[in-house]
Formats: structure tokens, C-alpha cells, sequence
């Protein structure tokens, strides 16, 4: 008696996960408004956004996919975002300033209350 002979299958292909080739713009918020081609032959990734009409090119090699143009523009709006907060000094809100204090000591009554403060009660038993 010996093992029933299993009917033998051929292997089986590996599928190939693609890459994505649109993605979510940083400007307008939108998922898969923004379209990547590359142009491998003369070097050139061209990133571009058809809802807000965002523009980005960067240099390409021949192992570059469309992540990686993504990826240099997010580099580049970050590099672009943080140049702006150091030209502004950090200050990116709309809150009021605060107005400088008199000179002239810690005097507390100085330009607010002229009231009699805290008053002792006289009805004490």
C-alpha cells in the first residue's frame, strides 16, 4: 500500500506590488489629485495638482519611481515652511502682543485699579 501521488502544480508567480502614482496634495488636502510622471530618458519628475494646479519638477535617475517625487516635495515644502517661521521669528498666530510694563518698580496699583483694596470686616463679634 503506498501514498496516493498528489497531482504536482507549476509554481506559483509573486505578484508585484505597484507603487502608487497619485497622491494626496499638501495644499488642497485632496486624495489622488496629485499625478506624478517621470521622464526617465531626459531626468525630469513632474509632480502637479489638478485640483489646486501645484507645480513641482526635481531631478530623477533610472531607479526613481513616483514615490520618490512625492517624497522630495514634501521634503521641499517642509524645508520652504520652515524657512518662513524662522523669517517670522516663530510667530505664526494671530494672537495680540503684549503691551510692555511702565518702568518704574512693582508698584501693583500702577495703571489699573484705584480702589481701596481688601477691606477688613468692621462688624467682627
Amino acid at each position: 500500500m503506498g501514498k496516493r501521488k498528489k497531482s504536482s502544480r507549476g509554481p506559483q508567480a509573486k505578484k508585484k506590488e505597484v507603487l502608487p502614482t497619485t497622491f494626496t496634495c499638501l495644499f488642497c488636502n485632496h486624495e489622488n489629485a496629485v499625478s506624478v510622471k517621470l521622464d526617465k530618458k531626459a531626468g525630469v519628475g513632474q509632480l502637479d495638482c489638478r485640483i489646486c494646479g501645484q507645480k513641482f519638477q526635481c531631478a530623477v535617475n533610472y531607479l526613481s519611481a513616483a514615490v520618490d517625487v512625492y517624497g522630495e516635495w514634501v521634503d521641499a515644502a517642509d524645508a520652504v515652511a520652515k524657512e518662513d517661521a524662522a523669517a517670522n521669528d516663530g510667530y505664526t498666530g494671530t494672537a495680540r502682543r503684549r503691551q510692555p510694563r511702565p518702568a518704574g518698580g512693582d508698584d501693583e496699583d500702577a495703571g489699573g485699579y484705584d480702589g481701596d483694596g481688601i477691606v477688613g470686616d468692621d462688624d467682627e463679634i
